[in-house]
């Protein structure tokens, strides 16, 4: 068979196997989770969780999933092994047992069969391979943002879980957070006239190509420095990379752009219903970069300027009203009439809950996800595209359907990066 074959996954082979063995089963005692008594789901009705490279932010989404009564976290895999105790110790916790395993190769807790989704939360450089790979492997992914590195990366993110039938959502929550909800349904019901531009806030774009100076590399089994570096180019160990310092470092880290774009740019794709295309023109202006669709719409990428309604906010246009809105849950209206008793928001827009109920529904019912990775890859690439034409300085033009630069040799070369051996997607 194939390796492209869909398997059975641990919940649909549980319910083929005990229907078929009845008249064989011999009197056994069980518990009562796992009979789904006393409030508890029984194990074929709960989602069999893993994580691989979990720290600040991917623990506050592992706590947002075990919150859900219908998820069970057995299995951690992470290249630090403090990471590794640390969250063990969480989930040994809330269980009240000591049976979350701990792994140090991904391909370890990915070939557990019981497995049937991991969290993703390493740093950026690992999103797209570890994905695709947790794919091939049968399992469904929810990853931290940003998804890719660049555009090949993305377009092969999206290619995989089509192929493998696979559940995908980016970390990208805002898509199911209130105040963003309402401001995209503005747009998608006409009451701001004709949309004409919309605005991402995003952050400063440069990165930086030097090194941090050498320090002794620690036992692996302490931190796995070939493991933590992946596709990346080899450089020696610094224990900065591995406290989170690596972002802004041109290999690690797609600049600011992408950093809040991963959200923002992909909030304005979804409300002026792009997510099947991207614009067709990038213009870069001091530290952001205006893009344009082929129907004319703006889209104006910036870092300042903003009202103050939280970080990684948006802003939508139209030619007879305007919303902004952000990460406080508060947002600025034209006009006024507009507003409604539906439009009162406290969910913060850093805030996963929502966000990660939509994944455990689709993992479930196999309907795509809010940020499935069709509409991640293509916001991602938008991104990557605006900060191509920034760093080369001048305006690039782009097809959107063949997701290449027209006649443009030198940003079509930056659509990819070179891969160390033996890592490849």
């Amino acid at each position: 068979m194939s390796d492209a074959k869909v398997k059975l996954s641990r919940r649909q082979m549980l319910g083929t196997t005990v229907g078929a063995g009845a008249a064989l089963a011999l009197p056994v005692f069980l518990p009562a989770s796992a009979l789904g008594r006393d409030g508890m789901l029984a194990p074929s009705q709960r989602i069999a969780l893993g994580a691989i490279g979990i720290g600040g932010r991917g623990s506050h989404d592992l706590r947002c999933f075990l919150a859900n009564p219908d998820v069970q976290f057995t299995a951690i895999c992470d290249i630090r092994r403090e990471r590794r105790e640390a969250v063990k110790q969480i989930a040994d916790g809330h269980y009240g047992n000591s049976d979350c395993a701990m792994y140090r190769d991904m391909h370890e807790i990915l070939g557990r069969q019981d497995i049937d989704a991991v969290l993703i939360a390493t740093g950026d450089r690992w999103h797209t391979m570890a994905s695709i790979t947790a794919a091939k492997a049968g399992k469904d992914v929810f990853c931290e943002k940003p998804c890719s590195m660049t555009i090949a990366e993305s377009r092969a993110l999206a290619d995989t879980f089509r192929r493998y039938g696979r559940i995908y959502q980016a970390g990208t929550q805002r898509r199911s957070i209130g105040n963003f909800i309402f401001a995209a349904e503005l747009v998608a019901t006409g009451k701001l006239g004709k949309l004409h531009t919309v605005h991402a806030n995003t952050r400063p774009p440069a990165t930086r190509h030097d090194w941090l100076p050498a320090e002794p590399e620690p036992p692996k089994e302490e931190v796995d420095w070939d493991a933590w570096l992946g596709p990346c180019p080899w450089r020696p160990y610094n224990s900065r990379y591995v406290s989170g310092g690596w972002r802004g470092f041109f290999d690690f880290h797609g600049g600011g752009i992408l950093e809040w774009g991963a959200h923002t740019v992909d909030l304005c794709q979804w409300a002026a219903q792009k997510d099947e295309t991207t614009p067709v023109e990038y213009v870069p202006e001091g530290t952001g970069v205006v893009c344009t669709y082929a129907d004319g719409l703006k889209l104006v990428m910036r870092d300042t300027g903003w009202m103050g309604l939280g970080t990684c906010s948006v802003r939508y246009e139209g030619d007879e009203g305007w919303i902004e809105t952000g990460d406080s849950g508060r947002f600025a209206i034209y006009p006024e009439s507009l507003r409604t008793e539906r439009t009162v928001f406290t969910m913060a827009g850093t805030d996963p809950t929502t966000h990660i109920r939509n994944f455990l529904d689709c993992v479930k019912t196999r309907k795509p996800a809010n940020a499935n990775s069709d509409v991640a890859a293509r916001s991602h690439v938008v991104s990557h595209a605006a900060y191509i034409a920034w760093q080369l300085g001048r305006t690039c033009r782009f097809d959107p359907v063949k997701e290449e630069f027209l006649d443009d040799e030198e940003a079509n070369r930056m659509r990819s990066r070179a891969m160390r051996d033996p890592y490849r997607i």
